[in-house]
């Protein structure tokens, strides 16, 4: 059971990271084709907003990872998925085993066939699932992307876990306060095509131009595919081939721990620091035994939980995705959507040996 302490979660949000949007149950006795003639969709009429509408009972929502049996994909969606419970939805997970750009175009034309009212994505790629997901939206299934967002034009709203430029720059300054500012760096990412690792990337190399950390030099952006074997096969690489190296950043809870796992066990262990996004429960070891002082994430609990009542909100009229636009995400409260349809969860997290027993997830 996931601690859940006030102060974390004014932080975390329990733990931020952005709000997913997950699909609600719809309530009332309106039906899906009535619903669409009522309040329009993405294929002609502008939709209105009506935030008095009651959540719809029976939504069918359908969460779309970026790969399953990925353990933070899997607490993410199982979150989301108890909380359609709560609004008396039904949600499922469904997904590929591996992580490619087209993995998950199957799974969504089988949701759209099967009636889903609103699919929440992780997107593997942002441009290879658009035509499906717009095909999708044609129909006025109400799409969600969550973690990893889409083009924006792909879908109705972006739950964002938490901004993302501050999750670059953290990851950079978290970094540089462990190795003194000096020395080689190198990243450990997820897919070549993922959204979210390519955006906090490029604020990660921006954060690195700045004077204070003249003295850090990227090498190398590695790609592990949130594959465990490659992420860690991709660490013992980056360590041959750059033999000066002082630090890795890996954003991705597969990487974080890959890394950290051929570390602990090597020459490298107290020499190179490895820092990125993780889960408390697969890091915890690492961190007692010093391989690991500081990595940062937000509650994955409460990224799908956000989504979920997102997606509720979405598929009953609360909300079209507009700017400005409110909706009540049960216990997380009122949450406000921002430019290009975009909810933030909340700030990161940082996790080290005096706090990490306060978390379970």
């Amino acid at each position: 059971m996931s601690v859940r302490l006030p102060s974390v979660r004014s932080a975390l949000s329990l733990a931020t990271a952005s709000v997913l949007a997950l699909s609600l149950a719809a309530c009332g006795g309106t039906t899906k084709e009535s619903a669409e003639n009522n309040n329009g969709s993405n294929s002609g009429s502008k939709a209105t907003a009506n935030p008095n509408a009651p959540i719809k009972e029976g939504l069918k929502l359908a969460f779309l990872p970026k790969q399953i049996n990925n353990p933070y994909s899997t607490i993410v969606n199982k979150s989301g998925i108890e909380a359609a419970k709560e609004f008396k939805g039904e949600a499922k997970e469904v997904g590929p085993s591996d992580a490619s750009a087209s993995s998950q175009v199957s799974y969504i034309n089988t949701l759209v066939q099967q009636g889903h009212d609103a699919i929440l994505i992780a997107a593997n790629d942002p441009n290879a699932v658009c035509g499906p997901l717009n095909q999708a939206r044609s129909r006025n299934i109400k799409i969600v992307a969550y973690d990893s967002d889409t083009d924006k034009s792909c879908r109705d709203i972006f739950i964002n876990q938490a901004s993302s430029e501050e999750i670059g720059r953290s990851q950079v300054k978290l970094l540089s306060d462990q190795i003194g500012g000096e020395g080689e760096i190198a990243i450990l990412s997820a897919t070549a095509n993922a959204t979210n690792q390519n955006t906090w990337i490029e604020f990660m190399k921006d954060e690195l131009k700045k004077p204070e950390y003249s003295g850090m030099k990227l090498v190398k952006v590695a790609y592990g595919d949130d594959d465990d074997q490659k992420s860690f096969q991709q660490t013992q690489g980056l360590l041959q081939a750059y033999p000066n190296l002082k630090g890795i950043i890996s954003p991705t809870t597969v990487g974080i721990a890959a890394a950290a796992r051929y570390i602990s066990s090597s020459q490298y262990k107290g020499k190179v620091v490895v820092t990125g996004l993780g889960t408390p429960n697969q890091m915890r070891k690492f961190v007692k035994d010093g391989t690991v002082a500081q990595f940062a994430l937000w509650n994955p609990e409460d990224l799908g939980y956000l989504a979920s009542y997102a997606a509720a909100a979405l598929s009953s009229g609360q909300i079209t995705g507009a700017e400005g636009e409110k909706f009540t995400a049960g216990r997380l409260g009122e949450r406000t959507i921002g430019a290009d349809g975009e909810v933030i969860l909340g700030p990161p997290f940082t996790f080290d040996k005096g706090n990490i027993d306060d978390f379970d997830f």
